[in-house]
């Protein structure tokens, strides 16, 4: 089956979840939710796939992925539909949790599908064009968001956004059985989980994983608040999330080329510092246009982040656990989501909207410093 499937699949399921984040948080601020109500929200997002993505990736390594990427879709689209039949704040946080479950089944499995569909020599190709494929739905999600909210208001916009979620599914049935098979074992071979992270670059792998993916979820569920206070619509606000996006489809077209030419830590680290930068300058400016430059010049950094670790811990994996290895990844991510945005919620009611973009800008300055000493992963064939 071509690479392409796979791609396909992952700008149905980012456009779906980053319009049904954006389409959350927005919700939620509707009815009044304040700052630290928004950092729960966003601790919902994690929670589950702090807590599933590590399993989950075994059962990809032993069953393959199609019937965990048909249970993804399938529970993304039901639980989408939860605030167009019961609206109010209660109905967000279940879907919340809904987005979280299908994210934590549906992104280890789809990764892991890249991560064997490729060779070698095609990985660092093919990851790269799977973040671009998650660029576009990151670009059209929050589109879609904004627009739906504005023509249909709150919460019929739920139901198409429930109708692209389930899109996947109906691929999955009539396509899917071409995917990589599983392993098949029961055990899985090379020891457990200390095992994995004694292997050379697995914890600074996953550290500065962790901090990136903390950033940029911070950015797309503070700016929205951020941006809402200075008096932006709800379209204004879609189109500076989709500004970010943009950009890191941009720098993930050149992607392969700035690894061949200055390597993964040197990369990694530039990206770390670009985006911290971005953030600490947000509570400057108030206008659409100068967040949707911030955004843009935030996403040319932190867009090569996720590539670039993805591909390091599926190189550094051992043979018939790479879907081990990555969910493992995802797994350390959102245990620090699921605390990271709670705490930056207090701090936000505490000290103000700013203090939460100076912080953890200051946190991403120290990944850059981290990534500067990560040496680049060498391909496990």
């Amino acid at each position: 089956m071509s690479i392409n499937f796979a791609l396909a699949l992952g700008v149905l399921n980012m456009s779906s979840m980053r319009a049904g984040r954006v389409m959350l948080v927005l919700y939620a601020l509707h009815l009044g939710a304040a700052p630290a109500t928004v950092g729960l929200l966003a601790a919902t997002f994690s929670a589950f796939p702090a807590l599933l993505s590590w399993p989950a990736g075994k059962l990809a390594d032993r069953f393959g992925s199609r019937w965990l990427l048909m249970v993804g879709a399938l529970g993304g689209g039901l639980g989408t539909l939860i605030p167009y039949f019961v609206p109010g704040l209660p109905a967000i946080f279940v879907a919340a949790a809904a987005n979280g479950l299908s994210l934590s089944i549906y992104n280890v499995s789809l990764q892991n599908v890249v991560g064997l569909m490729s060779t070698p020599e095609s990985r660092t190709r093919n990851f790269s064009n799977y973040s671009l494929s998650n660029s576009i739905g990151s670009f059209a999600g929050p589109l879609i968001a904004g627009f739906s909210i504005e023509h249909i208001g709150y919460p019929a916009a739920f139901l198409p956004l429930a109708l692209l979620a389930l899109m996947p599914l109906a691929m999955l049935v009539i396509w899917g059985d071409a995917l990589p098979k599983g392993t098949g074992r029961k055990q899985r071979e090379g020891g457990g989980l200390r095992d994995m992270l004694a292997t050379k670059g697995v914890g600074k792998t996953l550290a500065t994983s962790s901090l990136l993916q903390t950033g940029q979820d911070l950015f797309q569920f503070y700016l929205p608040v951020y941006a809402h206070g200075a008096g932006l619509s709800a379209s204004a606000i879609g189109v500076v999330l989709a500004m970010n996006s943009a950009a890191a489809f941009v720098v993930r077209l050149i992607l392969p080329r700035l690894i061949a030419k200055y390597q993964e830590d040197k990369v990694l680290a530039g990206a770390f510092f670009a985006g911290a930068l971005s953030f600490m300058l947000v509570p400057f400016f108030s206008s659409s246009t100068a967040l949707s430059l911030l955004a843009f010049a935030f996403g040319l950094g932190m867009g090569c982040g996720q590539p670039i670790v993805t591909m390091q811990m599926f190189s550094n994996s051992a043979a018939g656990r790479s879907g081990e290895a990555l969910g493992l990844r995802m797994t350390v991510n959102h245990l620090t989501r699921v605390f990271g945005p709670v705490i930056f919620g207090f701090v936000g009611s505490a000290f103000g909207l700013a203090a939460v973009f100076w912080v953890n800008g200051l946190m991403l300055g120290g990944g850059g410093a981290l990534s500067r000493t990560q040496k680049p992963s060498s391909a496990n064939d």
